[in-house]
């Protein structure tokens, strides 16, 4: 699994920095959280094909989160993308999608299907799940966990001192089923362990909000916007935005494993001061910048 930050400025995109969007490959199969202009020219600087895209995440429609997708869409039906392209988005996504749509003139030949969201399981994929939780912006928007299914290991220890070859039954004992083995009940729990699997989320565009811990309680990566330093709190929540500060201490409440700050405003050229502030509550924390890539 790996993690790709495509763009981590807020509201323009800068000489070093692009727009809004992250990418994340899971066993060969691409989900792309926002979607800002330049997104697509961003996963070529790092290589990933447009036809790895299965699932599209939208957090909110603001223009610099959502304004790449006709070019995406238009590059994607150029290059014969013969897959269902799934969209998930907050209420009215649909709408504002067709509604960009009309803006522009190409032969679509992209299918597409849609899933409104507010909080609930958005989709159950292979071997992977994401849900999402509302956030308090301006706009209707949400905030989203990807979470890798749990895996049972074999204890290779164990089964060896059972005497238990390589085959179908050391199959039914990772698969959580019991076995006999020379007149005995083996079971599961006494011959595997469990993998937890990596959970991953995403937040973006909000002002303080309770549902933010509960998403990303123990996540390996809490990617999160730090729009503004501590400095800037007042202006922050007026504009319902986070500093990094509060992303800090929301990391910290969590117990995640890593914070990544992402999101930042134009009027910092340098993020260092702002990894400072936030790592004064959570020492794990980086500043992202763009085509920083995170194998987790």
């Amino acid at each position: 699994m790996e993690l790709t930050f495509l763009g981590t400025q807020a509201m323009m995109p800068t000489k070093h920095r692009n727009a809004s969007a992250a990418y994340l490959e899971f066993k060969g199969e691409g989900l792309l959280f926002d979607c800002a202009e330049g997104t697509q020219r961003q996963l070529k600087q790092v290589g990933v094909a447009l036809s790895k895209i299965r699932h599209i995440f939208i957090s909110h429609w603001h223009g610099d989160h959502v304004l790449g997708l006709p070019g995406m869409i238009q590059s994607l039906g150029a290059a014969d993308f013969t897959k269902t392209l799934m969209i998930y988005g907050p209420p009215g996504t649909k709408k504002l999608y067709e509604h960009m749509m009309q803006g522009t003139v190409f032969a679509n030949s992209v299918a597409t299907e849609f899933k409104e969201v507010r909080s609930e399981k958005v989709v159950e994929g292979k071997n992977f799940s994401v849900e999402c939780t509302p956030l308090n912006h301006v706009v209707p928007c949400v905030g989203y966990s990807f979470k890798e299914e749990d895996r049972r290991r074999i204890d290779l220890k164990k089964v060896k001192k059972l005497g238990i070859p390589p085959g179908p039954e050391l199959g039914k004992l990772q698969q959580g089923k019991s076995i006999m083995w020379k007149g005995k009940k083996v079971t599961s729990d006494s011959t595997t362990y469990v993998v937890v699997g990596k959970k991953v989320v995403y937040v973006v565009d909000t002002a303080p909000a309770k549902e933010i811990v509960k998403l990303a309680k123990d996540a390996d990566a809490f990617i999160c916007e730090g729009t503004f330093g501590e400095e800037l709190q007042d202006r922050a929540h007026e504009y319902k935005h986070l500093t990094v500060v509060d992303a800090a201490t929301f990391a910290k409440k969590a117990k995640v494993k890593h914070l990544y700050l992402t999101h930042f405003s134009p009027r910092y050229p340098s993020t260092k001061e702002l990894e400072k502030q936030a790592k004064k509550i959570f020492a794990n924390t980086t500043c992202a910048k763009d085509l920083l890539q995170v194998k987790l």
